[in-house]
Order: C-alpha cells, then structure tokens, then sequence
C-alpha cells in the first residue's frame, strides 16, 4: 500500500488556532459579509498538494487526485476497512469550505466505504456529487452517507459532523467523487467561448493569476458604451452553485430575445466569470495561490487577481468616459442570501439594488429572498465596497446555498437577469 507524503505545512498551522477561534473567525466572515477587522492579503506560504495515485494493492482499489480541481491530501486503511481520506486546507485560518475531490476505481467492481477526515477545527460540508465522466453530476444517496461526531450547537457550523462515511459501489471505470460539481478552468473557459460564439462577443485577458494563469473576461454588448456593468464569480474556488447563477444570468442577457437585444446595445457588459483560476484548479478550500482570501483584498490590492480588475475598471472609465451603474459578485454559502449595500448609500443609480430585489421577490411566486443590507462602507475590502467606492456601481453580493436545487439557482439567475434589464432600460431622468 501506498500512502501520501503527509501534509506538515498545512497540518502544522492549522494546530495552532483553536476550534472555537476558527469557528468565530469563519462565522464573522461568512454571515456578515461586512468588511470586518483589518487582515493582512500580503501573501503567505501554502501547501501544495502532492499529485498522485494511492494503490492499496491488495484490494486493487486505487484512489487518484490526479486532475485539475482534485484534493486528497492521504489516505490509509483503518481496523473497519475504511479507506480514510484526510483532507487538509492550503494553508489556515481559513473559512470552512472543506474542498474534496478524487478518482477512485476497483479491479473488480464491490461496494467500499470512505470516510472523510478533516482537520480538528474544520466540519463535513458538501455531500458528494458523483459522475462517471467528469462532466454530468448526481449527488450520491443520502442513505449512503453516515455523518459521525455532529456538533451540538443549534447553529449552522456548530451542528455540523466532524467526520462523514459514505459508501460507494466502484469497478474498473473510474468513479469522480466531489464536494460540488467539478467546474475547472477548462469548462468555465469552454462555458466563455460558448457565450462569446453565441453573442458575437469577444473574450481579453486582463491580467494573469498569481501562478500565470488567464484571468479571461466576456465582453459583452456594446463595449463602446458610456453605460457599463460588471459581473464577477469564483473568488472562492468550491462556490460552485454562485458560479451556477452567474452562468444563468448571464446567458438571459444575451438569449436572443428582443428585450436582451435592445439592452446589449444599450450597455456594456463586463464578465469575469473566474476570479481564481488557480485555487480552483488546484482544488482549494478559499485561497489564491498567495495564500489569500481575494474577498478580502479589495483595499490593498496584493494580489494579482484584484490589481487586474482594478487597473480594468479605471481603463474603460478612462476610455469611454461613462460609468459603471452595476456590479454583481456572484458567491456560494449555506444557504441563499442576498448582500447589498444600505439605502443610505446611493451611487450612480440610486435604489437600484433595491428596487431590484424588490422586483425579483414579486416576479417568483411565493418567494422571499434573505436580505441582509451592508451599513459600512470602509474599509473597502470586499468587492462590493470596492465597487461602489471607485466607480459608484449599485453593487451587491449574490449568494446562493450549497444545496440550492439546481433548477432552482437557474430561475433565479434568469429572473435576476429580466428584472435586471428592466430597471436599466427606464429612461433615466
């Protein structure tokens, strides 16, 4: 049997901050989405993962994290015939985002049971998602996971496992195993030239990530306009039901009908639907390649990723002379909720945001949307903030749970989108 080298940088760190002093740090940052007490975005050491297939020979059971997005930091065999998994973050504090995914498959096909560890203060979040393909997803049975050692708080992390066993039938075809459906640089960058084929629009680079990557943006519309808005998605590598959302949005603005005819010639649109191209390709919990939170470098701009869009924004202001009216950065958390800035604030179209929102709840039936308004503006930080700040953007962070049914993150894009459209349609005064 072969075993990952194990994790010491991540290991070692994590160990020196206490459960409840994570927890508090990851419930300040999560729910309040306020710009909250300075943090440092200078960048700091990670831990690279080691690429590579675990062979328990004896079984003929092989475990692989070799593919962009995959995490799994080691894996043994316990007393019950376990294989446990250990998955360890990028480097800590960090939010509690437990990132996993790896290959798995049997010389001949048996039912196994894999039990996923994390590190003292981390707790199980995302149930596994499972394909054959690596494209087309199915969330496993719940009746197949066994969630061990749960929290006894009534809250959201607290209740949460510390461990989770789930069962998986595997054979010679390799079986995907994921916290969320795997959405890579390689499909959101085959999901870009899709939109920018469908549209007529074009795609630039504006930057490249901490480690070299692309940081691609959609234009979309009428890149000549004095009328501009931006969209954002994916600072956080496992927000993948934001990344759903953002992908429904966008593709109502350009559907072909007459009222997303009109509004594209009306308006700029501006989509970097990838933030951070490598913490999702190297499958990690929060983090860029520096080490940081990008969320949380909206001041002072250390990292590569954030400088990009800055140094766009003040270009296309520069070179059209107009102004951005709207930004939207697309998120994942627990469950769904919206972020805007308070009524007192009002930038280049006063009440935008929140007639908006208003909108949206009457156009679903039956729905009301969780809002919870920002009341400060500094520090900036956040990209909402920054936003607005900058530019005078109506500017929100759109939030969308873990488990949000997937037909359901598609209406509210799509809705989001309509209602959107309108508002920016009306004459303006």
């Amino acid at each position: 049997m072969m075993r990952a080298i194990e994790p010491r940088f991540a290991v070692a760190v994590v160990t020196k901050f206490s459960t409840a002093f994570l927890l508090l740090i990851f419930a300040a940052v999560v729910f309040a989405q306020e710009p909250g007490p300075a943090i440092s975005t200078v960048t700091v050491p990670i831990e690279k993962q080691v690429r590579q297939t675990f062979e328990f020979k004896k079984d003929r059971v092989y475990f692989s994290n070799e593919f962009p997005g995959g995490r799994l930091n080691a894996i043994t065999k316990d007393e019950e015939g376990r294989y446990v998994v250990t998955i360890t973050p990028e480097n800590a504090p960090i939010n509690m985002s437990p990132w996993y995914a790896f290959r798995v498959w049997s010389r001949k096909k048996k039912e196994i049971q894999v039990r996923l560890v994390y590190p003292e203060f981390a707790r199980h979040r995302y149930d596994p998602k499972l394909s054959t393909d690596g494209k087309s997803w199915t969330p496993l049975d719940p009746q197949k996971i066994v969630e061990e050692d749960k929290g006894p708080g009534p809250g959201i992390i607290e209740s949460r496992p510390k461990s989770s066993t789930i069962t998986l039938t595997v054979s010679r075809r390799p079986l995907w195993v994921s916290a969320q459906e795997l959405q890579t640089s390689k499909e959101v960058f085959e999901w870009m030239d899709a939109i920018a084929k469908r549209a007529g629009a074009s795609i630039v680079e504006i930057g490249k990530s901490r480690e070299g990557r692309p940081l691609r943006m959609l234009q979309l519309g009428n890149t000549a306009s004095k009328r501009m808005m931006l969209v954002i998605s994916r600072q956080h590598p496992p927000e993948v039901t934001g990344y759903f959302a953002m992908q429904a949005f966008i593709e109502k603005l350009i559907d072909g009908s007459e009222a997303s005819r009109a509004f594209r010639r009306d308006w700029g649109i501006y989509v970097v639907p990838l933030m951070n191209p490598d913490g999702v390709d190297e499958g990690h919990w929060r983090h860029n390649q520096g080490g940081i939170d990008l969320n949380r470098d909206w001041q002072d701009f250390n990292q590569p990723e954030t400088q990009a869009v800055r140094g766009f924004l003040a270009r296309r202001i520069d070179e059209t002379g107009g102004r951005f009216y709207f930004g939207i950065d697309f998120h994942s958390t627990w469950n769904d909720i919206y972020y805007p800035m308070s009524r007192i604030y009002e930038g280049n179209s006063p009440r935008l945001v929140h007639r908006w929102l208003e909108n949206i709840q009457a156009a679903i039936e039956g729905y009301e949307p969780r809002i919870q308004a920002n009341e400060r503006l500094f520090p900036t930080r956040v990209s909402r903030n920054y936003f607005f700040d900058c530019c005078g953007m109506e500017a929100i962070v759109y939030e969308i749970g873990d488990n949000t049914p997937r037909d359901f993150i598609r209406k509210k894009g799509e809705v989001a989108a309509v209602e959107l459209m309108k508002l920016l349609s009306e004459p303006r005064p």
